[in-house]
């Protein structure tokens, strides 16, 4: 299903390429305010140039932040300043899920990297008991309300990096470089997996082709 000609498509690419802006990035404070004020140890997966993980570590005592690209880690270790209690690791998930116990896992823009499932029951084994899980991933469209939410988030993004940009051509942000994959797994398909490992996991669609998941652990578990 098209909403918007090829041709429109096509000149809307060549704006959205000269005015780059970050989505994930975007949904960052959206995603803090999921997590406590305070908490001890996180876990961020596919940590990319790190600028999620350095906001955890304003609030955490500790931040573990994992990538499997050697490169972009290089570059997040030197974006960050050495005073945060950030430590930048190479690993491939799930099976390279770093050991231990943690209060809040975030991934964002990564799960569709990795297979589904496993991801998500190596997240729920590593959250502590009455933690929080944040996940925000891209999903494949196919129905009308996902065709029409994805038709809206076309202005609304040339617009977003027009304003970011300050109405300036720019580079790409250095958080954007990183390998990107199609996503597979339409929005009904992700719920359903999701719930089966997560119950109880609130999944909500959202603007510029992203979901939100957010489960917290049961406290007595």
């Amino acid at each position: 299903m098209k909403i918007l000609s090829p041709r429109v498509l096509r000149t809307l690419e060549r704006f959205n390429a000269a005015y780059p802006w970050d989505h994930n990035a975007h949904y960052h404070p959206w995603i803090l305010r999921q997590l406590p004020r305070r908490f001890g140890s996180a876990l961020d997966a596919g940590a990319g140039s790190g600028d999620l993980a350095r906001h955890l570590a304003g609030r955490g005592t500790a931040v573990t932040a994992i990538d499997s690209d050697p490169v972009i880690t290089v570059r997040a270790r030197e974006l960050t300043p050495a005073t945060l209690p950030v430590t930048f690791t190479v690993a491939e998930l799930p099976n390279g899920f770093p050991a231990g116990s943690y209060d809040v896992i975030t991934c964002v823009a990564t799960i569709h990297h990795l297979p589904f499932t496993a991801a998500l029951t190596a997240f729920r084994r590593g959250l502590a008991p009455g933690g929080t899980l944040v996940v925000l991933g891209l999903y494949r469209a196919r129905t009308p309300v996902d065709h029409l939410l994805g038709a809206v988030a076309v202005p609304a993004n040339a617009a977003t990096g027009w304003l970011k940009n300050r109405g300036r051509p720019s580079a790409r942000p250095v958080s954007m470089t990183a390998r990107t994959r199609t996503e597979e797994m339409t929005f009904d398909e992700i719920v359903r997996a999701a719930g089966d490992v997560l119950p109880g996991a609130r999944l909500r669609r959202r603007l510029f082709w992203r979901y939100s998941l957010v489960w917290r652990s049961p406290a007595g578990r």
